[in-house]
C-alpha cells in the first residue's frame, strides 16, 4: 500500500503545482487590447479575441459562440468609453461570473461634437502615454486573477512599457519634425483624435467616431473645399474601412492615397502592424511622407 501512495501522492503534488496549473482564460474585445494582454500575459493565459485582425469593433455583431466564450472565461478585457456598444448585452446573456476590467480607466477622454450631440471619442490607445495606463490596468487585473504568476506579469508589463515609453518619444520627434502648417491629415473616421492632440496633427474625417456613420452630402462637400483650399495632400484609408469614398475624394481634390493606416484594428500576423507597438511603426512613417507633400 505505501508503495501505492507514494507515487500517487507525488502525482497529486505534480498537478497542484504552478508548472501544472491551467492557464487563465481571458476574453479580449478587439485585436489591439487582445495583443497587449498577450503580451503581458504570455504563457500563463489561454486569449480569445473576439473582434479580431482587421474586424471592427464599432459594427461587430456577437454570435452564440461569443457569449459561450464569455461564460467560460476567468476574466473579461474591454477598452470601455462606449467602443464595444455590444458588450454590455453580451455579458449578461453569457451569463458569466467573470470579472470584467476596463482598460481605458484612468485615462481623460476626449469629448468630441458630433451632429449636436457631446460625445466621447474611444480610440484612447492612439496616444502611446494613454496605451501605458492601458498596461497597467491589465497587469493588475491579471495579478488578481492568477497572484501565482504576479512576478511574471509585472516583468512582462515592465518591459512592454519601457518599449511604450521609447515609442512615444520616437514619435514625438518624428512629428516635431514636420513644419507645424504641414501636419494636416484626411482619414476615413475620427479615430485619431488622441493621436492629434498628443502629437501635433490635425486629423479631418468624412465620417463621425464611427465607422457605420455616413456623412452628409453638405458636410462631404465643405470638406472637399477645405482639402482643396489648405492643398492637403496626405489621404489615407483605415484597415477596416471601405476605400471607396476616400477614393473619390481623392479623385474630386488630387489629395495622393498615402497608403493603410491601422486605427481601430492590427493586421493579421503577416500584415504591417500585427502588434499595437508596430501599429505606431507603421502609421507613424506613413504619416510623416504624406505630410511632407502637404
Amino acid at each position: 500500500m505505501k508503495k501505492i501512495i507514494g507515487p500517487l501522492a507525488l502525482a497529486f503534488t505534480l498537478l497542484a503545482s504552478p508548472a501544472f496549473a491551467k492557464p487563465l482564460k481571458v476574453v479580449a474585445s478587439f485585436s489591439v487590447i487582445g495583443d497587449i494582454v498577450r503580451e503581458i500575459g504570455g504563457d500563463k493565459i489561454a486569449l480569445k479575441v473576439l473582434v479580431g485582425p482587421d474586424g471592427d469593433a464599432h459594427t461587430f455583431e456577437p454570435a452564440p459562440t461569443h457569449a459561450k466564450a464569455l461564460h467560460m472565461a476567468d476574466l473579461i478585457v474591454v477598452n470601455g468609453l462606449g467602443l464595444e456598444s455590444w458588450m454590455e448585452k453580451l455579458i449578461v446573456a453569457s451569463g458569466t461570473p467573470a470579472p470584467v476590467v476596463v482598460t481605458s480607466l484612468g485615462i481623460t477622454p476626449r469629448q468630441m461634437n458630433e451632429d449636436g450631440r457631446i460625445v466621447t471619442d474611444p480610440h484612447a490607445w492612439q496616444d502611446l502615454r494613454n496605451g501605458i495606463i492601458y498596461v497597467r490596468n491589465i497587469e493588475a487585473a491579471l495579478k488578481k486573477a492568477d497572484p501565482a504568476d504576479a512576478a511574471f506579469f509585472q516583468a512582462k508589463a515592465e518591459a512592454l512599457i519601457a518599449r511604450l515609453t521609447a515609442l512615444d518619444a520616437w514619435t514625438r520627434q518624428q512629428m516635431s519634425a514636420v513644419p507645424g502648417e504641414k501636419r494636416k491629415v484626411i482619414t476615413t473616421h475620427e479615430a485619431f483624435g488622441y493621436f492629434a492632440a498628443a502629437y501635433g496633427v490635425t486629423f479631418f474625417a468624412p465620417e463621425g467616431l464611427s465607422t457605420d456613420a455616413e456623412p452628409s452630402a453638405r458636410a462631404l462637400a465643405a470638406l472637399i473645399d477645405q482639402i482643396k483650399r489648405e492643398h492637403i495632400k496626405a489621404l489615407f484609408i483605415e484597415n477596416m474601412t471601405d476605400p471607396r469614398l476616400m477614393k473619390m475624394i481623392s479623385t474630386e481634390t488630387g489629395a495622393e492615397m498615402g497608403g493603410e493606416l491601422y486605427s481601430d484594428a492590427l493586421s493579421t500576423a503577416n500584415g504591417p502592424a500585427p502588434t499595437y507597438p508596430a501599429m505606431f511603426e507603421n502609421n507613424v512613417p506613413k504619416l510623416v511622407a504624406a505630410m511632407e507633400k502637404n
